[in-house]
């Protein structure tokens, strides 16, 4: 099993949240593609596309590293993905926003 597939897992899951999120309201939210990169806005139909490659590339590592939802390490640091990033752009876009 390899644990940094999926960390980046959790990594590329919660990020797609924000931004499909965001994207299906109709509103601009910033991505790498934004001008500044990271803290512009970019259009609602790039955080749809953005959002959806997230989805797709944390799915892809899951379905080639399979977790075992029990007692397991691998969901331990899944979990820590998702939760490493979440806290990193909670952070970074509360000064964004501010």
């Amino acid at each position: 099993m390899n644990y940094l597939a999926i960390f980046f897992a959790g990594v590329f899951l919660c990020n797609c949240i924000p931004h499909l999120s965001s994207g299906l309201q109709g509103r601009s939210f910033p991505t790498p593609f934004a001008k500044p990169r990271g803290i512009g806005n970019s259009s609602a139909l790039i955080n749809v596309f953005w959002g959806l490659f997230n989805l797709l590339v944390g799915l892809l590592l899951l379905a080639r590293h399979p977790l075992i939802f029990i007692t397991d390490l691998g969901l331990a640091v899944f979990v820590a993905g998702m939760l490493v990033i979440g806290v990193y752009l909670a952070i970074r876009f509360a000064k964004v926003r501010e």
